[in-house]
């Protein structure tokens, strides 16, 4: 072969050479700079509570704690047009929910966080009480919240000599870390929610003369505390409805009703706001917890003793 061909073989392999390596670079560069817009996406998105994660993972994973909204919670002003049928369904619910009912007696109805207040205490204790219950409810059974709401009102020490024993803003400020987590060791992630028991008592003793806000904004702005922690809150407490309390229960019951198709309990609540009667928001949450519960439950559905898989008024039954 001549000299110059294999001088220009050699440029050849050489350009193609140095081409692979340009296009490796873009292709590296792209890749980072697709996986730093999607990580930012992430980041500026809404985050919501753990407790808001929808139904059981695939297999099982290291738990990880729960994060604190980033976003204020905001209601709906735009109206939505009503599911069709979504008023049969939602009878069909009262009925299964009422004395007699296949879904009637399930745990939220006797051990749901609005009850646990002791009804002995003074009203700011109380209230105080159901922001507790509240807070230790994320990842944890009523049945669980309910023991240690329990100890909580019978074991912790008063503050002081001469104050009252039991669940208050400054037994739960005077109460060593230790002996806090110890009360409360079985509800999910006990050792956040001990910290964020004692900076929402710090809280509430400095800027709310030992009560609990009254307004969205103040209870959001507490540690562990998120919308629909704050939405229940504000109607357990202080008996207004100002938004839908959206847990797992009835975000997934809803869009397994073709309600909505929403990614997070935070979604849902905008989306059922938008079209459903003021008056259902109140009940709403306690009727499809319980229903979740006991007959729609995350694995294992028991579709053939509802009444909306009998009478063809879920699409979900089918599936089952």
């Amino acid at each position: 072969m001549a000299p110059g061909r294999i001088t220009r073989s050699a440029s050849r392999a050489a350009a193609a050479t140095a081409t692979a390596k340009v296009v490796r670079d873009v292709t590296k560069t792209t890749t980072k700079t697709t996986t730093k817009t999607t990580m930012v996406a992430m980041t500026t998105a809404t985050v919501v509570d753990m407790e808001d994660a929808v139904g059981p993972p695939a297999k099982r994973r290291k738990r990880q704690p729960a994060t604190k909204a980033t976003t204020t919670a905001t209601t709906t002003a735009t109206t939505a047009t009503a599911p069709a049928g979504w008023h049969e369904t939602y009878e069909a619910v009262r009925r299964m929910r009422s004395p007699g009912g296949v879904a009637h007696g399930a745990p939220v109805d006797t051990m749901g966080c609005e009850r646990l207040a002791d009804r002995q205490a003074s009203a700011k204790d109380q209230r105080f009480q159901t922001l507790v219950a509240l807070m230790l409810s994320s990842q944890t059974k009523d049945t669980v919240n309910a023991a240690a709401m329990h100890r909580l009102k019978t074991e912790l020490r008063p503050s002081r000599h001469g104050a009252t024993a039991g669940l208050t803003v400054d037994n739960i400020l005077a109460a060593d870390p230790a002996v806090l987590n110890g009360l409360i060791w079985a509800v999910g992630f006990h050792n956040n929610k001990t910290k964020h028991l004692q900076q929402t008592a710090a809280v509430l003793r400095d800027s709310w003369d030992g009560d609990i806000p009254d307004t969205m904004a103040g209870l959001t702005a507490l540690p562990g505390v998120g919308p629909k922690m704050a939405y229940l809150c504000m109607s357990a407490a202080w008996g207004r409805t100002e938004g839908i309390g959206v847990d797992v229960h009835v975000h997934r019951i809803t869009n397994l009703w073709g309600w909505q198709r929403t990614r997070n309990p935070e979604e849902t609540r905008r989306a059922l706001e938008a079209w459903l009667p003021r008056d259902r928001w109140h009940e709403i949450n306690g009727l499809l917890v319980g229903l979740g519960q006991v007959v729609c439950r995350p694995v294992g559905r028991r579709c053939g003793e509802c009444e909306l898989g009998q009478r063809g008024l879920c699409r979900a039954a089918k599936r089952s």
